[in-house]
């Protein structure tokens, strides 16, 4: 897979994209992820990338020529389509059944949005799809594109080490069940008998209904 991110802040992904399994996925070539300086293809010696919104309001609003020139440019490179995603509050929500829609694309391009946000033209004349991660406001794109590329990413053969996973963590089923670990007493707080009783099929009983209940009580949109 390969995943190219349109930014004014490039420095913001230098950490995230270092660590953790999104490190390992990337030397092993199971997925490359470029950066791109959106003020690399600004027109004046400023560097400008937005300007003030038509019509009157506050804050700066973000040019639609450096957006478009950028993913142009990303787009002549040899392969698959690329499929451009747009993060904003106002896309459709990032949901399982979108992230594995997403993980089956071989090409993504994903614009980070700032200021009060992007020229419509980019929404409506460049971007595939308009997504957001969830119903509330960020500074900017780039958390928001940290999170799609976490959750994309689960889906690519060989990136997790086990590939169950991805069927036991999904929101498709409702929540997860509670997990315990060592110490079996931890200052008279203690494990659930049923998990150190060695009865497999009571355990799977008692992690199901578990998680029916959590579900129930702090997300019945799932339930």
């Amino acid at each position: 897979m390969e995943i190219d991110l349109v930014t004014i802040f490039p420095d913001f992904f230098k950490g995230p994209l270092q660590e953790s399994l999104i490190k390992r996925a990337q030397n092993n070539k199971f997925v490359k992820i470029r950066v791109h300086n959106l003020r690399d293809y600004a027109r004046d010696r400023h560097k400008s990338v937005d300007d003030k919104p038509f019509g009157g309001g506050p804050g700066m609003v973000m040019m639609p020529g450096p957006i478009f020139e950028c993913v142009e440019k990303i787009r002549t490179t040899e392969g698959p389509r690329k499929w451009v995603v747009l993060l904003d509050a106002g896309g459709e929500p990032l949901t399982p059944v979108l992230i594995r829609s997403l993980a089956s694309r071989e090409c993504l391009i994903l614009i980070c949005g700032h200021y009060e946000g992007i020229d419509h033209r980019v929404h409506a004349d460049l971007a595939d799809q308009v997504v957001s991660v969830g119903n509330f406001i960020t500074m900017g794109g780039e958390a928001p594109a940290l999170c799609l590329i976490e959750a994309v990413l689960r889906f690519v053969p060989g990136v997790l080490g086990n590939a169950e996973s991805l069927t036991e963590e999904s929101f498709e089923d409702g929540l997860e069940y509670p997990q315990y670990t060592r110490p079996r007493d931890f200052r008279g707080l203690r494990v659930p008998e049923v998990l150190v009783s060695g009865n497999h099929q009571e355990v799977e009983k008692w992690r199901k209904k578990s998680a029916r209940e959590i579900t129930r009580r702090k997300r019945p949109d799932l339930a």
